[in-house]
């Protein structure tokens, strides 16, 4: 009796025994198919920039906020506590946008992204830091800085 050898079919590369394809798990998957949670524009006056006069004057600043997480937790126990709860985390953007001046609008947003990973079962974040008026002296609409930071 002649055997054929068994056919893999990827228990090892993240199939079932049936070769079904098993998701990765949500940490593993790019990230513009992970869980997420926008929370876009948030808004407050500042203190921050490298001129003098913005640290007196102070400036409205925008901060756009994406939150990465499993939110199957949450949305099968229809709890917010197993969640970014965004009004918080809206409150805590204010918060620090409001505190004490940087310089960089790159500090303002490592401070963010550091203040909400520890405080949110997020896996990352994407901070968008917008200051719509920076003393350019040319026409512009906005200037931001993007930063992405990982668990």
């Amino acid at each position: 009796m002649s055997r054929l050898p068994r056919e893999d079919h990827g228990t090892a590369r993240g199939g079932d025994r049936a070769g079904r394809q098993l998701a990765p798990p949500a940490a593993a998957r790019p990230a513009e198919r992970r869980d997420r949670i926008n929370l876009m524009g948030v808004g407050a006056v500042g203190y921050h920039g490298v001129l003098e006069q913005e640290k007196r004057s102070g400036q409205p600043f925008f901060v756009d906020v994406v939150m990465y997480l499993d939110l199957a937790p949450a949305g099968t126990a229809d709890d917010v506590a197993r969640t970014a709860h965004y009004g918080e985390v809206a409150e805590q953007v204010r918060d620090i946008v409001t505190g004490p001046s940087v310089d960089l609008l790159e500090t303002l947003a490592e401070r963010i992204a550091a203040q909400l990973l520890g405080a949110f079962p997020l896996d990352a974040v994407e901070i968008t830091v917008h200051k719509p008026k920076a003393p350019i002296e040319v026409t512009f609409s906005d200037v931001s800085v993007t930063i992405y930071r990982e668990r």
